[in-house]
């Protein structure tokens, strides 16, 4: 399966396509130090706040609650009164928090791609962060496919957004690589029948992809092919 540079990736696995998530892959996760101010705002202890975060997130992330509309439910459930000032800057620390990028997994990425391989980003992300993604990060090109949760109206784990995935990508799912931080996201990829990978660190994923047979590899530092390439 060539790409445009007339590269061609001769894996000993039949995959055509990878398909990678957002947050805590492609960035890291947000510091004490983000989520203590936003903590602070709902009067939340911090190390509560990341799961009354991830629990209230699907709304929003789906698409359908405006930035207000999910601010000020997410301020009511909490107890707090806040204004459109607050939620203005809790737009900005939202997507500010989500926007420390590994490097090294873009550059794997990049290897990726230019091996001649598909790829997808397949993540549940508010409109927000879709419009500060695209206007700031060039290596969003690497993708030949940008599936966004309030895009498509669907989020993960709905099996129906991997099926839209693989339409995209023109892939059926033994052929397709997917790599996601959620234990549940990655479940539901293999149900449908695509290969997954949870992420946990570089070097985890690493020796995932080499026991899987995959031999284009990232590294710490910076990424690399593999030594069957």
């Amino acid at each position: 399966m060539p790409n445009s540079t007339g590269q061609q990736y001769n894996g000993p696995i039949n995959i055509r396509a990878v398909i990678l998530d957002y947050g805590e892959v492609l960035c890291y996760r947000p510091t004490s130090e983000a989520i203590g101010r936003m903590a602070s705002i709902f009067q939340v202890e911090p190390d509560l706040f990341p799961e009354r975060y991830a629990r209230s997130r699907g709304l929003y992330d789906r698409g359908d609650l405006t930035p207000t509309d999910y601010w000020f439910k997410f301020a009511k459930d909490a107890g707090v009164e806040i204004d459109a000032e607050v939620v203005e800057k809790l737009r900005n620390w939202d997507v500010e928090m989500w926007s420390r990028i590994d490097v090294g997994m873009t550059e794997w990425l990049a290897n990726v791609r230019s091996a001649g391989l598909s790829t997808a980003l397949l993540s549940n992300m508010q409109l927000d962060m879709i419009k500060h993604v695209r206007k700031n990060f060039e290596w969003l090109n690497n993708f030949d496919h940008q599936i966004f949760s309030a895009e498509v109206r669907l989020i993960k784990p709905d099996l129906a957004i991997y099926q839209h995935c693989l339409q995209r990508l023109g892939v059926q799912p033994p052929e397709a690589l997917f790599v996601d931080d959620r234990e549940r996201n990655v479940q539901a990829a293999r149900a449908v029948g695509i290969t997954g990978i949870r992420f946990q660190s570089v070097e985890q994923l690493r020796g995932e992809l080499e026991a899987l047979g995959f031999t284009i590899l990232p590294s710490d530092s910076s990424c690399q092919l593999g030594s069957q390439r």
